[in-house]
């Protein structure tokens, strides 16, 4: 199979790489829904937005989960592929549900980068336009300050990643879709493409013909759409796909 994607690849000048928690594993980030996943763990209803607005047992329990490890986790073999794809000139953007910043931090420029999901490596309050790196805030969390707000208006502070029941960035949903609409294939990584609106990112480029190649290891929720569904770790077939290109 990944003798096809690289001769569907072959030819086209501008992929759109779409990303998920798989991507991240390999850096000792764990997923979310996988055997292992974060949502075997704690109850992803606990977390909406506004149970972090409302509850501060919400609140508190949010930032225990957060450590500094995360944040400073660095790219696997996966993330360096699609940074060679960028310099090799055939990528037009990496449009990620992951919010660990390890795109960037393989080398892709912040403007490729689009983080439909948000970031976890900053915060910011929500009254004010007030933003800070995470490290500083768990910095406080460590320190005894268990629901930190902000010391210029009061306000809750936030990770800046997208809970339940919170609008997606509207500029990086525009630019994702915009990629999709231009590109000439789309190939989605380490995601089970089960979560929207973001999993409609590959769907649009793939409503308007152009090859679609799906690496994951485990079922998603495009196998059937796909043109190419290779089951395997990614830290392993991008490279091999991407050294070929």
């Amino acid at each position: 199979m990944i003798d096809r994607a690289v001769e569907l690849l072959s030819s086209v000048p501008k992929v759109l790489v779409f990303t998920g928690a798989g991507m991240s594993t390999a850096s000792g980030i764990p997923d979310f829904r996988g055997p292992d996943g974060v949502w075997n763990r704690v109850d992803p209803s606990e977390f909406t937005l506004q149970k972090f607005i409302d509850n501060p047992g919400t609140r508190k329990r949010s930032w225990d989960m957060r450590n500094k490890s995360a944040l400073t986790a660095l790219p696997n073999a996966a993330h360096l592929a699609i940074a060679e794809m960028w310099s090799k000139g055939r990528l037009t953007a990496c449009a990620t549900q992951n919010v660990d910043g390890l795109h960037q931090r393989a080398g892709l420029p912040d403007e490729l980068v689009v983080e439909v999901h948000g970031s976890a490596l900053y915060c910011r309050c929500l009254g004010c336009t007030e933003t800070w790196p995470t490290t500083e805030i768990l910095d406080r969390v460590a320190a005894g300050d268990a629901d930190p707000h902000c010391e210029h208006c009061g306000s809750i502070i936030k990770p800046a990643v997208i809970s339940f029941g919170e609008q997606m960035p509207m500029a990086a949903m525009e630019q994702a879709f915009a990629a999709a609409n231009e590109c000439d294939a789309v190939i989605s990584a380490g995601s089970t493409l089960g979560v929207y609106p973001a999993a409609d990112i590959p769907l649009q480029a793939v409503r308007r013909g152009v090859p679609y190649i799906v690496v994951n290891q485990g079922e998603t929720a495009h196998d059937d759409i796909a043109d190419v569904l290779i089951s395997g770790d990614v830290t392993q077939v991008l490279p091999a796909i991407v050294e070929r290109m």
